[in-house]
């Protein structure tokens, strides 16, 4: 491939990276300080790209210079978010995932696929007594936040209203995500675990806290029960009449997921791999993405769906999660 050949590539690249209300020449005219008249002369290929440029325009598109040299080697380039700025309270946490989100439905076609190890972290959103509980847990169990070693959890006492209107807005965006979502029996464990742990570590104040909690846990699964029969995302109370995006909703018994998830915007595809509890690394190269996609609908084409059909399935599903719930009392 001739050298004007691999500057074309690069442009268009940065081009597919770029979600569709951005221009893509006012973000390289900002970038290098540099006229549209210039940034043209380098698309056409006119004018040859500076190698200090070229490291720029990786390095602000978080792309990897041997995809664009189309250069055949093992190496993979992914993105943290954290690089630069380490999250270190849950209130960031929630702003850069409702960020994200925006991101995503600013494409006109785009679709999520969530291979569930443990339940998303969205759906606790739904109802305010098992959010509370959560963000409590992430940000004394997780995230270390200062001020929360000692402190017991009460629903009363703890202010968990900024944290559930973050949620409310992350429910609004997801809910316009349409998703496929692949869980296992064992994807509620984490969460029971950590109701058993704070219950046998005395640290919900009072057993009225705990039965709050377990009962929220149940209302949320009943919903997402109500959510897969209908094959759509909603909120509480709205018996699904609103608009919501489609969820297509499968389960697995052999396969227990790993959180990873990838993201189709307009055929472009970004594969987010959970590295920590709550945090996650991102790729867009094609390779890796295709190969993730690959194993993703091999794994689909072995499991049970039970949104809209599977009653039968479905039913035996969200029993036995609430069942395991429920025993959190006891």
């Amino acid at each position: 491939m001739s050298d004007n050949q691999l500057q074309k590539e690069l442009f268009n690249q940065i081009k597919d990276s770029l979600p569709p209300h951005i221009s893509m020449v006012d973000a390289i005219a900002d970038l290098l300080h540099i006229s549209y008249d210039s940034v043209y002369r380098r698309i056409r290929g006119e004018k040859p790209v500076p190698l200090e440029e070229v490291k720029l325009l990786c390095d602000h598109f978080h792309l990897s210079l041997d995809q664009v040299l189309q250069l055949h080697t093992d190496k993979v380039l992914f993105t943290d978010s954290e690089a630069d700025k380490p999250i270190t309270n849950f209130t960031q946490y929630l702003e850069g995932l409702i960020h994200l989100l925006q991101y995503f439905n600013s494409y006109s076609k785009k679709e999520m696929f969530y291979l569930s190890k443990d339940v998303p972290v969205f759906y606790f959103f739904y109802f305010p007594e098992i959010a509370a509980f959560k963000s409590f847990f992430w940000c004394r169990s997780i995230l270390n936040e200062p001020g929360f070693e000692e402190r017991s959890f009460s629903i009363k006492k703890f202010d968990g209203t900024p944290y559930f209107e973050q949620g409310q807005k992350i429910l609004k965006e997801y809910n316009q995500l349409p998703s496929v979502e692949l869980w296992n029996y064992e994807s509620i464990n984490s969460t029971i675990n950590q109701i058993e742990y704070y219950r046998d570590a005395g640290i919900f104040e009072t057993k009225e806290d705990l039965a709050a909690v377990v009962d929220s846990c149940e209302a949320m699964l009943q919903h997402l029960q109500k959510q897969a029969e209908k094959g759509k995302k909603f909120f509480p109370g709205t018996n699904g009449t609103s608009e919501g995006s489609a969820l297509r909703f499968y389960i697995n018994e052999i396969i227990l997921g790993n959180n990873n998830i990838i993201v189709d915007l307009e055929g472009k595809k970004t594969a987010y791999i959970n590295s920590t509890v709550l945090k996650y690394i991102s790729t867009s190269d094609k390779k890796f993405t295709e190969k993730m996609d690959s194993n993703f609908q091999n794994l689909l084409s072995r499991s049970v769906m039970i949104s809209q059909a599977g009653e039968r399935e479905r039913v035996k599903f969200f029993n036995t999660m609430r069942e395991r719930v429920q025993a959190c009392k006891k």
